[in-house]
């Protein structure tokens, strides 16, 4: 069985599929916290689509560079090296930002499951 190299254009329409379907599952995690305000779900949702977007980007550049490099002799390296280890870096900075999100989603989850004592006492005896 030979194996066919996948078109460069049709990977990146399935890269921006997948991209799309991590946006939209977030959306609807976002919609999913009733008591969270709405300038703070678009804003986190543009947090998280600038976070995955600048990360594929990131992984696309460093990607043709270590392919450029592939091979080459190590001056090549010294060149293209400084180059993909920013790449690294925006890549890392795109995923702490996604775990921040993570973390502040938490919070407003338990937030929002918080069961008010008072409240729920108040709600069994009917006054």
């Amino acid at each position: 069985m030979t194996g066919k190299k996948k078109d460069p254009i049709d990977s990146g329409i399935d890269r921006l599929n997948r991209t799309s379907e991590k946006i939209k599952a977030f959306s609807d995690l976002l919609e999913s916290l009733d008591d969270l305000d709405s300038r703070k779900k678009v804003l986190w949702k543009e947090i998280y689509d600038n976070a995955i977007c600048d990360r594929n980007l990131a992984n696309m550049l460093f990607t043709d560079s270590w392919q450029r490099m592939n091979g080459e002799n190590a001056l090549t390296h010294e060149s293209i090296g400084a180059t993909m280890s920013k790449y690294l870096e925006r890549m890392c900075k795109s995923n702490e930002q996604i775990l921040r999100l993570a973390e502040l989603i938490q919070k407003a989850e338990e937030k929002t499951s918080k069961i008010d004592t008072e409240n729920l006492f108040s709600e069994i005896i009917g006054t």
